[in-house]
């Protein structure tokens, strides 16, 4: 997919967040731009409504107090002000922005995450990519104790083109990974795409189940799960950093992929999610379609987001 193909749907997806809070921060800037301001500190009022509407957008408490810092510092009246905050959340993006692991074929990924979140439509639209990007790869349904998870599994790994492999429900979870692995190895696949059952109110049992699934992975591929990508649903906010705090102590969490960006003004998420848990965005869902879930870069998000208008 190219940059702008990128940038294009990602603009569009954050229609709601740069309302929310790109529009009212260029309107503090407005207000505190006249000449008599102009090279004063910034006051009071302004960092306030800069708090405020970073904080509305769910960029968080702790990197909310980065940025207001950094505009506190370096901000004289509206001037400049702007491209402070833009540099502060490209920057703190930019911190945890890594190449996904390769080399190893084929590449085993789990995916993970609470059930809602967009994790089953997730791994097709993922296999999807992959397969646009002229890789070959192969969906394995590991979330065995929900049937209904395997159905839907199955119908968009059709629209995506790619096999699945599943068993029956009820059957471990662990054996499934260890079959897809095997078949992946027999047919040359690029890499074996893992969908794992999504709960965390039975937190022994998940613990238990992505052990032995990290297990048999790492017997039969050396460095494998080479990634470990939770979905994170972006309307719920806040609420997807405890998800996240969770997971990232019974799996191993190592990136994430942050969907319905598109229905929510709360993208902003991104910029906590960075900050806080240090862990690198992957992939944006940006719709409901099989071609919506696309590569996340700091620099076209930041881009996205602040695009001039007038």
């Amino acid at each position: 997919m190219t940059g702008m193909g990128f940038l294009g749907r990602l603009r569009e997806s954050l229609t709601r967040t740069k309302q929310q809070l790109v529009e009212r921060l260029d309107e503090v800037v407005r207000r505190n731009d006249e000449p008599a301001r102009r090279g004063r500190p910034v006051d009071i009022e302004t960092l306030d409504a800069l708090e405020e509407a970073l904080l509305s957008a769910d960029v968080g408490v702790a990197a909310t107090g980065q940025i207001v810092e950094a505009v506190k510092g370096r901000a004289r009246g509206g001037a400049g002000l702007r491209q402070i905050v833009k540099d502060e959340i490209q920057g703190i993006l930019a911190s945890t922005a890594s190449r996904a692991p390769d080399g190893q074929r084929p590449r085993i990924v789990l995916v993970v995450g609470v059930n809602g979140t967009g994790k089953t439509t997730t791994v097709g639209k993922l296999a999807k990519l992959m397969r646009d990007e002229g890789k070959r790869p192969l969906i394995c349904a590991a979330d065995t104790f929900r049937a209904a998870a395997v159905e839907q599994l199955e119908i968009w790994a059709k629209r995506a083109g790619v096999d699945v492999i599943r068993a029956a429900p009820g059957a471990d979870p662990a054996a499934v990974v260890f079959d897809a692995i095997a078949s992946g190895k027999a047919h040359n696949r690029d890499a074996v795409i893992v969908d794992t059952a999504g709960r965390l109110h039975t937190r022994v049992n998940l613990m238990n189940e992505l052990e032995k699934i990290r297990r048999v992975a790492a017997r039969e591929i050396e460095g494998a799960p080479h990634e470990v990508l939770l979905v994170l649903d972006a309307t719920v906010g806040q609420n997807g950093l405890t998800q996240a705090r969770q997971f990232m102590e019974v799996a191993g969490v190592n990136g994430i992929i942050l969907t319905k960006l598109d229905g929510t003004a709360k993208g902003g998420i991104a910029v906590a999610i960075a900050h806080d848990l240090k862990l690198p965005i992957r992939y944006a869902g940006v719709g409901e379609g099989i071609d919506d879930l696309v590569p996340f870069s700091p620099v076209e998000y930041v881009d996205a987001l602040f695009e001039e208008k007038w």
